[in-house]
């Protein structure tokens, strides 16, 4: 098995810089949140009663992050439409937020193109491409930032400046505090859990080393849902490996159910349960009842802490290890992090 105490495994299949922007995700973040606070918004885009997100992949995951977080006190609906179409309840009371990171994502056109015949207010988060120039061309504000990455390892500006438009437009309370915690504490564990620290002190590297070989399944709840899906994906686009994700409760009602059979693949499957101390208290008895059910059915299982005082925290910091996961496990299958040929393989014959 690759050696990841290697420094030359890292130079030879991390070509292309993912890890480096995993180092730089406290950076990310706090960099994004100051370009929000200074960015200015229409005094109307207050006075609308549901916010809608536009996007795929790692910009929708965003949205579905930030939507978990606020979910308890955001007094308006959130949706998110990862599709071609925009929904038919979008109306002049409705925040249109339409994010790409390349601005060429096919399924967002496509809903923005529909959301601008539409008397919605709309914004716009992106680098570039056709969706900033659909934008400016009918003066709709566009929030645009330059970081040279792969989408998925941007997540700190399309999340924080979805945070932050929410907060400036009065839907939720301050962050400000929540997000200087949160770059402190992901620098920290950069630095516990980067490719620097070994092997034997290294609990990233020490759960990708469990994977290895293994169908990982990711288990979350409440403000930790859309963190199991970024872990499923990640493993997905960084390991190129399967991986699937559940979510608490709904898990208890069905997935419990499906350990017995094949019984030749509890020997394969690796359960990683994500969790914080924000987790209702039903949610972390009902994980402990899991696991039994788990070692009954002889199916290995792992506990991911998030780390921190504030929900953001814990959240950022559970992401940024299921990332840091996801590229040890890709150096153990000795393949390239960043490339995403079936993906771009897709698009193609899509295109």
């Amino acid at each position: 098995m690759i050696d990841l105490d290697d420094a030359q495994v890292f130079r030879r299949l991390n070509s292309e810089g993912m890890l480096r922007c995993l180092r730089e995700m406290p950076w990310q973040c706090q960099q994004a949140w100051e370009m929000t606070m200074n960015f200015d918004l229409p005094r109307d885009y207050r006075k609308v009663n549901k916010v809608v997100f536009l996007g795929m992949g790692a910009s929708a995951i965003a949205a579905e992050l930030v939507s978990s977080l606020v979910v308890s006190e955001v007094k308006l609906p959130i949706f998110i439409c990862r599709d071609y179409d925009l929904p038919a309840f979008v109306d002049a009371k409705t925040l249109v937020i339409a994010s790409s990171y390349s601005g060429m994502t096919e399924e967002t056109l496509s809903s923005f193109e529909q959301a601008l015949k539409t008397e919605a207010k709309k914004l716009v988060i992106t680098t570039g491409g056709k969706l900033r120039i659909m934008a400016a061309e009918r003066n709709i504000p566009v929030f645009s930032f330059h970081y040279q990455a792969q989408p998925r390892a941007a997540l700190g500006f399309s999340l924080m400046a979805i945070l932050g438009f929410l907060q400036k437009l009065g839907f939720i309370s301050d962050k400000s505090a929540d997000v200087a915690e949160t770059v402190q504490t992901l620098r920290r564990l950069s630095q516990k859990i980067g490719e620097g620290a070994v092997l034997s002190r290294n609990p990233a590297k020490q759960l990708a080393k469990l994977l290895y070989g293994h169908l990982p399944v990711i288990y979350g709840a409440s403000i930790l849902s859309g963190v199991a899906r970024r872990w499923k994906t990640q493993l997905n686009e960084n390991s190129k490996a399967w991986a699937f994700y559940e979510v608490s409760p709904e898990l208890n009602h069905n997935a419990v159910v499906g350990y017995k059979f094949p019984q030749e693949l509890a020997n394969k499957v690796v359960v990683v349960l994500l969790r914080s101390a924000s987790l209702p208290r039903t949610i972390q008895l009902s994980y402990l009842t899991v696991c039994e059910l788990l070692e009954q059915a002889k199916v290995d299982y792992q506990f991911v802490d998030g780390e921190g005082t504030s929900q953001l925290c814990q959240m950022m910091s559970l992401l940024l290890f299921g990332d840091y996961t996801s590229c040890y496990l890709a150096l153990l299958y000795q393949i390239e992090l960043t490339p995403v040929s079936a993906i771009d393989y897709l698009k193609s014959k899509l295109a």
